[in-house]
């Protein structure tokens, strides 16, 4: 059979809990929590699936899964009539009364699904991670190497080891996996490049035959945690019958040096968060503007952003930033941050280095910094967040170990007392860093910029002093 004629059948694993995301998933299944604005987390993954050319893909979902439901049938909608589709597929108990015990049990609850469809390569991909990634170049590999599953790796810097599922080659075939270790205290380093090591991307590609095969022999196990990178795949290994694609080998049209082999597990507070700051920067880590490889999701019937003055003649005004659409900037300063859908930041504010998501308001004088906000945060004038941890932490909000303070959906932000307003007025008197970086060998402008910021941060406060007082 040629490659041409080969079948495919791709299956999204999207039911996972994404406890260490908290809690931005207390009311959604991680791979719908939004992202850079206008995403969701799956968005990546069916995207890639799509711009593969894989047109028949299954999302198994489980945990809180209607807002990632509805987010499929609304966006992900293809012509039935000629076979293409993207079905959300919920856990349905098909085999005994169970639940999905892990991502193998998923699919071996499901295989009716690969029963039907009847294909004759299985792509297996997770619905978290963010990058770009041609899986026909895989499936490629996968054929010719005659191996029977094949995982795709990402290079990582061997202290990182102990976070990842480690693929260790063989010496006579780099492209054979000798040996699959989860999360190792130490692997020996790659021969091309010794400072560094292969980890699993959580995607894989099998022959039918044999993952059916596989799903049965682990499921009649007592001794397996049902999961696919730590049961299915050494399973493969111990049979010789396992290969590695090196995702660096990876080639996607439009992609540049700097973003080409941009991989990211945002499973975590902060990984979350630093995969925002990497979409920011002038020439950003991971480039959203790719139009020859598309990142698809639903577009928002909002109007286009607008940045206006504001009541005290402020200048809105963001820098540095990701501004979705809807969103309104009215006298406020936005620096270094991702504003998603309908957001609104009210004169004399300052959001830096932060993500809110759709519809939060940030009110007059307020400060918002390293901080994510999720929807319908209502944040009232003069507000201080992501200033003071223990501040933060006294309030409810959740405070990561690198001092990333984050708010749930909708959760109340309480009037700011004295001590509060003072924080926030305290730091609106400072420049935007993109300012002093412009005015870095110009002291006399630098010195009037200070003076119009000092006038304009007086007026906003006696505002705020006002507005409070009202109250």
């Amino acid at each position: 059979m040629t490659m041409a004629l080969k079948k495919v059948l791709a299956i999204v694993l999207a039911g996972g809990e994404g406890n260490r995301l908290m809690p931005l998933t207390a009311d959604r299944a991680k791979p719908a929590v939004p992202f850079a604005g206008g995403y969701r987390l799956i968005d990546f993954a069916l995207s890639n699936l799509v711009n593969s050319g894989y047109l028949k893909i299954v999302v198994l979902t489980q945990y809180k899964s209607h807002s990632l439901d509805r987010h499929i049938s609304e966006t992900w909608r293809m012509s039935t009539q000629l076979g293409r589709y993207v079905a959300s597929v919920p856990a349905q108990q098909r085999v005994g009364k169970s639940w999905f015990l892990g991502s193998a049990n998923a699919i071996y609850q499901s295989l009716n699904l690969i029963h039907d469809d009847a294909p004759d390569i299985v792509v297996v991909v997770g619905a978290d991670h963010v990058y770009r990634m041609d899986f026909s170049q895989m499936v490629e590999q996968h054929i010719a190497s005659g191996a029977k599953a094949t995982v795709a790796a990402v290079r990582q810097p061997l202290n990182m080891a102990n976070q990842f599922g480690v693929i260790e080659v063989d010496q006579n075939d780099p492209q054979k996996i000798a040996a699959f270790v989860e999360k190792p205290a130490s692997t020996p380093g790659l021969a091309a490049d010794p400072t560094q090591f292969l980890a699993s991307m959580g995607n894989y590609v099998f022959n039918a035959d044999a993952l059916v095969e596989a799903l049965h022999v682990d499921a009649e196990r007592l001794d397996t945690k049902h999961d696919m990178g730590g049961d299915i795949i050494p399973y493969f290994v111990d049979q010789g019958e396992a290969g590695v694609y090196d995702f660096t080998l990876n080639d996607i049209p439009g992609a540049t040096d700097r973003d080409r082999t941009y991989w990211r597990d945002v499973g975590t507070i902060d990984s979350f968060y630093d995969a925002h700051m990497d979409l920011i920067s002038p020439v950003p880590i991971f480039n959203l503007y790719n139009s020859e490889w598309p990142i698809y999701t639903r577009q928002s019937i909002s109007p286009p952003a607008k940045f206006v003055r504001g009541e005290n003649n402020t200048v809105g005004t963001a820098l540095d930033s990701i501004v979705a659409s809807g969103v309104v900037i009215s006298g406020g300063i936005v620096e270094g941050s991702v504003l998603s859908n309908d957001a609104y930041v009210a004169a004399g504010s300052r959001v830096q280095d932060s993500v809110l998501m759709d519809k939060v308001r940030v009110g007059e004088g307020a400060v918002i910094k390293r901080a994510i906000l999720d929807k319908n945060v209502k944040v009232p004038a003069g507000a201080a967040i992501g200033l003071d941890p223990a501040l933060d932490k006294a309030r409810g909000y959740k405070v990561t170990e690198s001092g990333i303070t984050v708010l749930a959906k909708g959760q109340v932000v309480p009037e700011p007392g004295e001590a509060e307003l003072a924080l926030s007025a305290q730091h609106r008197r400072s420049l935007p860093e993109a300012v002093k970086a412009a005015t870095h060998d110009d002291p006399d402008i630098r010195d009037s910029a200070e003076k119009v910021a000092a006038g304009i941060q007086a007026r906003v406060a006696d505002a705020a002093a006002a507005q409070g007082a009202a109250h």
